[in-house]
């Protein structure tokens, strides 16, 4: 309790984090809840209102298709944050254990995790997850799959590193030989004291997987129409016409996702310097 109320305690000191945190929550349950209570359909179109600005009827305009924008927005801003919790959720629960085992038992399982990671890194990521869309399609699991898959190696190398290093210390030492079994040390000693580093860095993961979603979706091959996501939705501004003279169309979209990655690095920073308040920056 009282590591919680220390951690706490140092994250409200950075207010960008604070703010950022708040941004985000309302964010969320504005995506959330606002297409629910509102009844708005991102995919209703309107025939009377091709390509119209924003006004009294859309809020922030229409597409080329009469689809309102602050609905598909809305409705983007869901798929797209989900996604990146997700993605992140899959690279965590591959690099975890396969860190854990790597530092813990050292060995041929050290390095055969380790030479793993090092394949899957020496690898573009966004033209594998091109070539697998291409093969599997780029439904909504499938890209979730793949961005987590493919972005593992990150997770499990500071997991690794970390657990070398709680490996050494003189109470882990004294659990062998105490006789304490394996299972209790990794879960009970080990990890809690290897795990803090990462929450540090999860929201970097997630942000990073945001922008992999939205790459993808701009390139047209990650969300397709008419499913919503920002990435689909800015990916309209290719068009000169729509870049310049159709502002509507994308750049809600546009702001919305960068709002959402520089609230979650703030965040980021903010656990960061919670978690270790001497290398907090002045």
């Amino acid at each position: 309790m009282k590591g919680k109320s220390e951690f706490i305690k140092h994250f409200q000191k950075h207010k960008l984090a604070v703010l950022s945190l708040i941004i985000i929550v309302l964010e969320i349950l504005v995506a959330a809840l606002v297409p629910v209570l509102m009844n708005i359909d991102p995919n209703a179109i309107d025939s009377a209102a091709f390509n119209q600005a924003p006004g009294a009827g859309h809020v922030l305009g229409t597409d080329e298709v009469g689809r309102d924008i602050l609905a598909r927005v809305l409705s983007g801003g869901r798929v797209s944050i989900l996604m990146g919790f997700l993605a992140t959720g899959v690279s965590v629960a591959i690099g975890l254990p396969l860190g854990l085992m790597a530092g813990y038992y050292k060995g041929k399982i050290e390095t055969l995790v380790m030479r793993f990671a090092d394949i899957f890194m020496s690898f573009p990521a966004m033209v594998l997850i091109l070539v697998f869309v291409a093969v599997f399609g780029s439904s909504i699991p499938i890209i979730i799959l793949l961005i987590g898959v493919l972005n593992w190696p990150a997770v499990g190398k500071l997991i690794y590193s970390n657990v070398l290093s709680v490996r050494s210390k003189e109470y882990v030492e004294a659990e062998y030989a105490i006789g304490t079994s394996d299972r209790k040390i990794i879960f009970e000693t080990i990890l809690p004291n290897s795990i803090a580093p990462l929450w540090a860095t999860l929201a970097f993961r997630i942000s990073n997987a945001m922008i992999t979603e939205s790459a993808l979706s701009f390139l047209g091959a990650g969300v397709q129409p008419p499913q919503a996501s920002w990435g689909n939705i800015i990916q309209a501004a290719t068009s000169l016409i729509v870049l310049t003279k159709r502002w509507w169309i994308w750049i809600p979209a546009g702001l919305c996702l960068v709002i959402t990655i520089v609230c979650i690095n703030f965040i980021g920073e903010g656990i960061r310097d919670a978690l270790d308040p001497k290398m907090k920056r002045l």
